[in-house]
């Protein structure tokens, strides 16, 4: 079991008081428990399983504008009191910024919403082997797949957020992770592809069977791959990979990028960047929802912000430190987002198959290619080539590129937006980008 409130915030409390004595004028103590357990199959074998549990406290502490952090896995009341003695003397001797401090008092959460993020229910090793065992089964029921691995991991934590203007706060989380990675060959190549799923609670989480099988259906799909040459075409991406352009947008603007002027974003609040039909939100009210949470990493409140509305940016993801460089306040981001993503378009995923004569469906990209700064995007990729709305042959060995000023004005959003990671995205359309081939 983790750490109950009572132990994590008595810990807080004592820190606080001691940092107080020592010189500090403000403190924030985050102290949290995780408990962590993996069971790993190999080919419809066990492979491995471990568990961990981890106890950590982050102290930072200020004196004026002068700020500092210090962390430890141990809790013992003599090595905290070493801990926050070296802390104060790092923060003495620290140069003073301007922008340090806590969060404004009247931003802070006053209570904590539950959404239904804890799920007590505990999945001895023995069931989790014989949920493997079922998901490796089928995701072998092909001659065709030569290799699987699958993993089951079951994770509960606690943690508690305190800091010296009164705020003490916190709550707990779970999560089920299962996985399934299969490798298919044939006699013109050999493929893999991947289904996991992602939840709070246990019941929530896909039958091992259906894990399984679309794993090895993904993989199957991609055999006997086929180049093709160089163009400009259409791209259609899987869900998979556009909520990946949806992260790329929120790191675009986020508040250190923007202080920095580091993003291709800065300066376009209030101006249009995406099509009309375009909205983003970051919702973290969602109950079950992944991100979900009533206060961000300093304890500062977290509501429903509209980003993107019609296209237009409506806000940054702001924390206190880079806030008071913008002269902005917190709206609760330090830390990222919540739940994001971008509402559904009106088009059907069909409609969207079939809205041009030809173009390319991308099922997996390869590569680190999006350059916030510049708003560069450049990626290896693999899917498929659809024609007439039709899948003709899967494809691999391309180069996909663009530049997000012009893919965000020229991208459609399919109605099939479902809620199963913290970002999301429905199927998306994103014209007249390059293609390097053959």
């Amino acid at each position: 079991m983790v750490k109950d409130q009572e132990y994590l915030e008595k810990k807080a409390s004592y820190c606080l008081d001691l940092a107080k004595k020592l010189g500090a004028t403000d403190i924030s103590v985050n102290v949290g428990n995780s408990i962590s357990e993996t069971v790993n199959f190999r080919n419809k074998n066990l492979d491995e399983s471990n568990r961990s549990d981890n106890l950590g406290i982050d102290i930072t502490t200020f004196i004026g504008k002068k700020k500092s952090s210090i962390s430890s896995s141990n809790l013992l009341e003599d090595n905290l009191n070493i801990l926050i003695k070296k802390c104060i003397e790092t923060t003495k001797n620290t140069p003073e910024d301007e922008f340090n401090s806590l969060p404004d008092k009247d931003l802070l959460a006053q209570e904590v919403k539950d959404f239904n993020l804890y799920d007590d229910t505990h999945l001895e090793n023995d069931s989790k082997a014989e949920y493997l065992t079922r998901l490796e089964a089928a995701a072998s029921n092909d001659k065709k797949i030569v290799n699987t691995e699958s993993s089951f991991v079951e994770n509960k934590s606690n943690f508690i957020l305190a800091n010296s203007d009164g705020f003490c706060k916190g709550f707990k989380s779970s999560s089920f992770v299962a996985y399934s990675v299969a490798v298919a060959k044939d006699d013109k190549s050999m493929e893999r592809d991947y289904e996991y799923t992602h939840k709070c609670h246990l019941n929530d989480i896909k039958n091992a069977e259906e894990l399984g099988k679309k794993a090895a259906e993904y993989t199957l799909r991609k055999l006997s791959p086929k180049k093709i040459g160089s163009e400009k075409i259409s791209i259609i991406f899987d869900k998979r990979i556009a909520k990946g352009i949806l992260s790329t947008f929120a790191s675009a603007i986020s508040a250190s990028a923007i202080s920095r002027g580091t993003s291709f974003l800065k300066d376009k609040i209030n101006q249009k960047i995406f099509s009309d039909t375009v909205n983003i939100f970051d919702k973290p009210d969602i109950f079950k929802g992944q991100g979900s949470r009533s206060f961000d990493s300093e304890g500062v409140r977290t509501d429903t912000l509209k980003l993107v509305e019609q296209g237009v940016l409506k806000n940054y993801l702001i924390d206190t430190y880079n806030g008071r460089k913008l002269n902005l306040k917190s709206n609760g981001r330090c830390g990222g987002t919540s739940n994001l993503y971008f509402e559904n378009g009106k088009i059907s995923y069909k409609d969207l198959i079939n809205s041009n004569p030809k173009c390319l469906y991308i099922t997996e990209t390869i590569g680190h290619g999006s350059n916030i700064v510049t708003g560069d995007y450049s990626v290896g990729a693999t899917g498929f080539l659809i024609e007439n709305g039709e899948f003709k042959h899967p494809i691999n060995e391309i180069t996909i590129a663009g530049n997000f000023k012009d893919m965000f004005q020229n991208l459609t959003l399919a109605n099939d937006l479902e809620f199963e990671y913290s970002t999301n995205s429905p199927t998306m359309m994103i014209e007249g980008m390059v293609v390097a081939g053959k």
